[in-house]
This record gives structure tokens, C-alpha cells and sequence, in this order.
């Protein structure tokens, strides 16, 4: 796993940006993909969440992850959920110790939330779309609504496709003109015609800080470009492979790893 210094600073918070590496899966999985979405082995797959949980410091039946939808939607959790059956939001939130909370990504944005003195924390997906919609936004209420406080919550983005990677159509850009002009700061021209680049982790960037969280941090890690360590929709879907692993973020109150490494 990769770990955030300004996340390993808080006291009782244990945390990982998990990699493709250490697990049981092979071929195109290879080897710790966590996504019951894919077509790999579902025991595999369960035994790679296993590890996840145990190098959290809870338990394997533990680990509770969402059924993600690109929605701004965020659930409380009071204990984890069977593998697969979460619910259909994008975020999740605890203030309950001996449970992990986590979210599944391939090139989305993973971001981990703690506010370490009123022990709550958060792990949303944020794609372009729970971005642009509101997830991050939500977490931060969420977390509020167990008792944190949003200047005192610490938020880091893990690994996400990189703006270099991440070229976009002229509907994209209309999309996000038309909400809000000065958001076109956050592409620049491709060679192709209407097309552009879209900067992912400077947009999400600006909803962290327009949501009023205190300190904010990003690994600057890109998946597309660093195959050895993450898998990434975006270069399966330019290769024609069939399917694709996913990587999980995921943080847990106390347990192994809290504080720092």
C-alpha cells in the first residue's frame, strides 16, 4: 500500500492507497484486485479484500464497500455489509471503530477523509462526475453529521488518471462551460480537433477547498501512465482488453498501520 504523510500524521487513523501489487489474482487481475465487479475469480477477489482488511487492523468480513454508480450519494455506516451487497451511493462514512470503509477505482479519483480528533472518517469515489455533482461535498456534510468538523477534516487524493492521460470531447467541455465558465481553466487542447485534456486531481482539488476542508493533499500518482503498480480503465479500454482489476482506498479508527508507518 501507499501511504499519505499528512493522513499517517493523525493519531488512531490507520490508511492505504493499495496498489495492484500483493495479492492472489492473475492475468489481467495480477494480482490484488478487490473489484467483485470484474470477471475474475470471485474467491480470489475475496481473499485480495482480506488482505486489505488485515493490513487495516479489522477483520476480513469487515471491510465495507459501496456499489459505486458515478452518484454525488454518500451512506453512514454502522457495520460492514456482505461483499457485493452495499449500498448504490459513491461515499461512505464511520465513526465506528473495528470497521474499514473503501472505495473501488481504475482511474477515478480515491479520497480518504479524517477529522482524527473527532475520530470520523470518509473514502468517496470522485470521477469527473461525482465531482462535478457533489460527492465531495456530501462526504464533508456526512462527516459533519457524525460530528466532525470540516476545518479540521484532512482529505488526500490517491492515485487518478493525470491530466495527460485524460483526453475528452467537445460535449465534455460544453458540460462544464455551461455549469461554470471559469472551470475551463481545468483543460487545455488536444491535437485533435474539439478535443482537450481534462485535469481530474486539480478539479477535484478546488471542490475539496470550495467544501471548506482544512488540509488537503494529493500522492500525484497516475494510474494510466504506471501500469506496474495500478490498473486503469482507460488504458484496458485503448488496448481492446476484455476487462480490467481495480484498486481500493480504504481507511479504518485505530487498527494496524494508524498513525505514522
Amino acid at each position: 500500500m501507499i501511504r499519505s504523510d499528512l493522513l499517517s500524521e493523525l493519531p488512531g487513523i490507520a490508511h492505504g492507497y493499495f496498489t495492484r501489487e500483493g495479492g492472489v489474482s492473475s492475468g489481467l487481475y495480477a494480482t490484488l484486485n478487490i473489484g467483485l465487479g470484474s470477471a475474475d475469480e470471485r474467491e480470489r477477489v475475496l481473499a485480495n479484500r482480506a488482505r486489505v482488511a488485515a493490513s487495516l487492523g479489522v477483520d476480513a468480513q469487515a471491510l465495507a464497500m459501496p456499489w459505486q454508480v458515478h452518484s454525488p450519494d454518500v451512506a453512514v455506516v454502522e457495520e460492514a455489509w456482505a461483499p457485493g451487497e452495499g449500498p448504490k451511493v459513491d461515499a461512505v462514512v464511520t465513526a465506528r471503530r473495528g470497521v474499514a470503509i473503501g472505495v473501488a477505482t481504475a482511474d477515478c479519483g480515491p479520497i480518504l477523509f479524517a477529522d482524527a480528533q473527532a475520530q470520523v472518517i470518509g473514502a468517496a469515489h470522485a470521477g469527473w462526475k461525482g465531482a462535478f455533482f457533489g460527492v465531495i461535498e456530501a462526504t464533508v456534510a456526512a462527516m459533519e453529521g457524525l460530528g466532525a468538523r470540516r476545518e479540521a477534516i484532512t482529505a488526500v487524493l490517491g492515485p487518478t488518471i493525470s491530466a495527460a492521460a485524460y483526453e475528452v470531447g467537445p460535449e465534455f467541455v460544453a458540460r462544464f462551460e455551461e455549469r461554470e465558465p471559469g472551470w475551463l481553466r481545468f483543460f487545455r487542447s488536444s491535437d485533435k480537433a474539439g478535443h482537450a485534456y481534462f485535469d481530474l486531481p486539480a478539479f477535484i482539488a478546488l471542490r475539496l477547498e470550495e467544501a471548506g476542508v482544512g488540509r488537503r493533499g494529493d500522492l500525484a500518482l497516475c494510474t494510466y501512465g504506471d501500469e506496474e503498480r495500478f490498473f486503469s480503465y482507460r488504458r484496458t479500454t485503448h488496448r481492446g482488453e476484455p476487462d480490467y482489476g481495480r484498486l481500493v482506498s480504504a481507511i479504518a479508527l485505530g487498527g494496524a498501520g494508524a498513525g505514522r508507518p
